[in-house]
């Protein structure tokens, strides 16, 4: 059964992001997602945002939007912003067998984002910005039941 889409908008400061983190935990609990689940969709959310504000906005005023929608046994997550865009799938993944010391930091976030959801798709925003949306399983598989 479907759910109606919860969505909540923000203004483009890291200081909000804990509102953000406890609506998709929210709704991810009340959809019956297992823990590791829900911790996976927070961590993908708060990295999305997280980038949008940081890298995006990169000092300059706006929002950020996210809208939540159980779908079947799905969570369908939209981060939409009006930032410059930038299009986070097309980044190749960082080459993990460089120390990260030697590699950096740099592009961690967005393969955090896809190792914690089942799909991530972007498209320019209409007027300008992104909107991100990333899909994940509420059915947790064997190695995520704890």
């Amino acid at each position: 059964m479907s759910q109606p889409v919860r969505r909540l908008r923000v203004p483009a400061d890291l200081d909000r992001l804990a509102d953000v983190r406890r609506l998709v935990r929210e709704v991810a609990t009340d959809a019956g997602a297992p823990p590791g689940v829900v911790d996976d969709l927070v961590q993908a959310v708060d990295e999305a945002a997280t980038n949008a504000i940081t890298h995006g906005y990169a000092g300059r005023a706006g929002w950020v939007e996210v809208a939540l929608a159980v779908q079947g046994t799905n969570l369908v997550v939209t981060v939409e912003d009006e930032a410059p865009v930038f299009d986070p799938t097309s980044r190749p993944e960082p080459d993990m067998s460089v120390s990260p010391l030697v590699r950096g930091p740099r592009g961690m976030g967005i393969h955090l984002m896809r190792l914690a959801t089942d799909a991530i798709a972007h498209r320019p925003r209409d007027g300008g910005g992104n909107i991100l949306t990333m899909t994940r399983s509420l059915v947790a598989q064997p190695e995520e039941d704890q």
